[in-house]
């Protein structure tokens, strides 16, 4: 069965592949362990606790930069002067104050440059755990 699949395969990528998953299967059959399986079957590449937190930081900021330009915009409705007020709470701005559309516009700039700086950090992190990654892979090979 193994001759006439590798008969049909067209490149090294699905040949690679076709060993792998014949290696796997005996593997499964004897009751081996295999080291690299964890690896090859993907589960390596997993998203990080810290890109899912990066992540949804940055999607509730947008969400509030969403809003707050709907405010902006002339808004009132209920929910969006409620997440107004929670976007200023712990700050002595109000509502009711005369520049309170510089104080918007203000706190929009502050959470992009923040949203900025998430998506920088995630850039690097990402790039330094892909060359942790080639390295090791590197040294093994």
């Amino acid at each position: 069965m193994l001759v006439t699949y590798l008969e049909a395969s067209q490149d090294l990528c699905k040949t690679n592949a076709i060993l792998f998953g014949a290696a796997l299967a005996v593997c499964r059959i004897i009751g081996a362990k295999l080291s690299t399986a964890r690896r090859a079957t993907g589960q390596s590449s997993a998203i990080s606790a810290w890109r899912i937190r990066i992540d949804e930081r940055s999607a509730k900021a947008r969400a509030l930069i969403g809003r707050l330009i709907c405010f902006r915009s002339g808004n009132n409705r209920p929910r969006i002067v409620r997440t107004v007020k929670m976007a200023f709470a712990g700050t002595n701005v109000s509502l009711s104050q005369p520049d309170i559309m510089q104080k918007l516009t203000e706190r929009i700039d502050h959470l992009k440059q923040r949203i900025a700086a998430w998506g920088k950090r995630s850039r690097q992190y990402t790039e330094r755990s892909t060359r942790f990654h080639l390295n090791r892979l590197f040294q093994s090979d």
